[in-house]
């Protein structure tokens, strides 16, 4: 059984949940703690995105693909340099990295704004401005 298949079979039982007592959510939370075991080596906040995509999809919150893309790029490495398009992990701000500090931590300034943040590089995801 592959992890989506996994994921597939705790939603079914989701949409049962009138016949299960109103269980729903135990399946949310046990598809939550089966996403924190396996994604176990992303960094604290990657990891609670990773795990909070996946309890939306098991309550049908948020579709599969969207559930895919969003796993997929909270695994990508956090590489980035000068130029590159960033969003936060939520998705509620995207801008552009100006800078990468000698510790590691990157400067960027979100879109339509002239201050400039500092961010560890874990805390943002690569932003790709045509949505694909």
């Amino acid at each position: 059984m592959t992890l989506l298949e996994a994921f597939q079979f705790l939603k079914s039982c989701h949409r049962r949940a009138p016949f299960l007592f109103f269980n729903g959510n135990t399946f949310a939370e046990i598809a939550r703690a089966l996403a924190n075991a396996l994604f176990n080596d992303l960094p604290f906040h990657r990891r609670k995105e990773a795990s909070s995509a996946v309890a939306h999809f098991i309550t049908g919150v948020l579709p599969q693909e969207m559930m895919i893309a969003a796993i997929k790029s909270l695994c990508q490495a956090a590489d980035f340099g000068p130029g590159d398009r960033v969003k936060t992990l939520r998705g509620s701000l995207h801008g552009v990295i100006v800078k990468v500090l000698d510790d590691g931590r990157v400067v960027w300034r979100p879109d339509r704004a002239e201050a400039e943040l500092t961010a560890l590089p874990e805390s943002l995801c690569a932003d790709d401005p045509t949505g694909d």
